[in-house]
């Protein structure tokens, strides 16, 4: 038992050891350069899925293990670990650090929780759209973190609610009836308000009679009393509820987060991994963008997002379709606790500053510059450089907006009561320290060891060997090589990181699509967009770490849950692929930009 404690203790560091060692036959018995790069890729693969130590740690293998092998030389491989990506990612966090320090981002979110209203369903949905919302311009483990306190707030109040409102109806019950307090009007057939309003509105009556009818209105209720379950199968129900209640609240903030990732390329990391590899694999293909990827993935993550929320309505709350569409009646007690947090929650930022002002109209600047570069239906502004064709891309618009916000003032300059003006010290929108602070340095280098390890697989012939033993699988349909490419990715990234996941079968799925003749992109979307799809275990994502770690959660109702939602990805994910994005990048045709491999090879099709 001692000696297995010390292995339990000492595991990660064994595994760190013995990993290298155990897939060291493999190039001494090969003896090819293919096998060496196999090698290479194995140990990081492995590194990378089980963790032992950080990401970022183990995707600087490659510069120490291709020079010694002689597959690449050293700078070559320090040249792939800084890529247009990185740029990309930098101007984004500029935008992200100033969204965050100005608390932008929470004024936003309660503005529109407020537009879509208080009733519990609605509610829940107006969580999910401003959290969707701030993951498309943020990190998702951001988004999450700074939605979610103002979802506990508003969960808590609403138990509050419940409990006075459950409290109020007992005492009724027994006779006790405080006339100044309103009941929740679907507790029962007859509301206790009704008494009150029939004795304003008996005409002709006394008050005797008055009182007659709410006296045979409260035998009504002792009546209807006598026949529900014991007390305590009543309590452990209400608890049941409050726990629902918590659960959905908490969930919609962790899938929300994930979701509204997938609609920009700058979204989630998956995403931009997949347009460097794209566009560093096939560098004549200038159809990948912000504009494309806009398009295709925003019908995608529409459908994911409302049948999620149905998903985690019915699953927990049971779906009333009937009190979720009502409309013009007096809000009940959660209700009009829900909608007093998150007014009061708004009121506390205030009128809106002049940081959030310019930190507001870069953000929509950058959203438009992107958007307009190379439309593809319209020249965009790149076309007034034609002499230069490809050579501005997403991250030179992500760079210029993300130096202003080094550049532009974050005080201006105000008047005292006396007419004078008072003069502030010149500070930025953002400084450097701030910056570094949310830059996520482990995912820079982590995609820079996968950019190393495509670049290896090139260099070494390794690619063309995987390709030439994946051509057999262009007997099958072309749906279910994409069906078994999401299902493999999906089941992968609940248990590794997703940026690790995507680096691993990236270099993998792109000679497969090659080696049976498919258009890359068939293949590569669905895979990139299912790699996010961490909807089942705590661990399998950040966003799921922060809303697990509030404690309402259990990790049963993550994988009850977030099954249902992992079907409908892939689902929709699919449905998407074999039908709108067929004809936004002509995915039937084999592209003149992709090496033609085989071009004997059955498609499938």
């Amino acid at each position: 038992m001692k000696f297995l404690s010390y292995l339990l203790a000492y595991r990660r560091f064994l595994l760190i050891v013995l990993t290298p060692l155990l897939l060291l036959p493999l190039p001494l018995i090969i003896k090819t350069k293919e096998a060496e790069c196999a090698y290479t890729l194995f140990v990081v693969a492995i590194l990378w899925l089980t963790e032992p130590m950080p990401l970022a740690v183990s995707a600087l293998l490659p510069t120490v293990m291709f020079p010694l092998f002689g597959i690449m030389e050293s700078k070559q491989v320090a040249s792939a670990y800084f890529k247009d990506f990185h740029l990309l990612l930098i101007g984004v966090i500029c935008l992200a650090t100033s969204i965050e320090k100005w608390n932008l981002h929470k004024r936003m979110a309660l503005r529109m929780v407020m537009l879509v209203g208080v009733n519990p369903a609605w509610l829940v949905l107006g969580f999910m759209v401003s959290c969707a919302f701030l993951s498309m311009w943020l990190s998702n483990t951001s988004a999450a973190a700074m939605v979610m306190p103002i979802v506990e707030a508003v969960a808590q109040q609403i138990i509050k609610a419940e409990t006075e409102a459950d409290a109020l109806e007992m005492s009724c019950c027994n006779g006790s009836i405080n006339p100044t307090l309103e009941l929740d009007e679907n507790i029962g057939k007859y509301e206790i308000s009704d008494c009150k309003d029939k004795e304003n509105q008996v005409n002709g009556y006394d008050n005797n009679m008055a009182s007659t009818v709410c006296t045979i209105e409260k035998d009504y209720e002792k009546e209807k009393e006598q026949n529900l379950p014991p007390a305590e199968t009543g309590r452990k129900s209400k608890e049941d509820k409050y726990n629902g209640i918590f659960k959905v609240m908490c969930l919609c903030v962790a899938y929300s987060a994930t979701i509204g990732g997938l609609t920009t390329i700058t979204g989630t990391s998956t995403n931009l991994i997949f347009a460097e590899h794209f566009n560093t694999r096939y560098p004549a293909c200038q159809c990948i963008n912000f504009g494309s990827w806009f398009i295709f993935s925003i019908p995608i993550a529409l459908i994911i997002l409302l049948l999620s929320w149905i998903w985690l309505q019915w699953i927990f709350l049971g779906f009333d379709f009937k009190n979720m569409l009502k409309c013009g009646k007096k809000k009940t007690a959660r209700e009009e606790a829900s909608a007093q947090v998150i007014q009061k929650e708004y009121k506390k930022l205030g009128p809106i500053s002049y940081p959030e002002v310019v930190t507001l109209v870069l953000f929509i600047l950058m959203t438009l510059l992107w958007f307009t570069r190379d439309p593809g239906f319209i020249p965009g502004w790149s076309s007034l450089f034609p002499k230069y064709k490809g050579y501005a891309t997403d991250s030179t618009t992500a760079l210029v907006i993300g130096l202003l916000f080094f550049i532009i003032p974050a005080k201006t300059l105000t008047r005292t009561s006396s007419g004078e003006n008072t003069v502030f010290g010149y500070t930025p929108l953002i400084t450097w320290k701030e910056f570094q602070s949310c830059m996520p340095w482990e995912i820079a280098i982590l995609v820079g060891g996968g950019f190393a390890l495509a670049d290896g697989c090139e260099v070494s012939r390794l690619s063309e060997w995987i390709a030439s033993k994946l051509t057999p699988l262009g007997s099958l349909p072309l749906w279910s090589i994409i069906l078994i490419s999401c299902l493999i990715v999906t089941s992968v990234t609940e248990l590794a990181s997703n940026p690790a996941t995507i680096t691993i079968f990236l270099p993998i799925l792109s000679p497969l699509a090659e080696a049976i003749h498919v258009n890359p992109l068939f293949i590569l979307i669905p895979a990139t967009l299912c790699t996010s799809f961490a909807f089942l275990l705590p661990v399998a994502n950040p966003a799921n770490a922060i809303v697990f770690s509030y404690g309402h959660l259990t990790v049963m109702d993550m994988v009850k849950a977030g099954l249902g939602i992992n079907i409908i990805g892939v689902a929709v994910v699919m449905l998407a692929v074999m039908t709108w994005i067929v004809p936004i990048f002509n995915l039937y045709t084999y592209p003149s930009w992709a090496p033609n491999i085989s071009s004997t090879n059955s498609t499938g099709l």
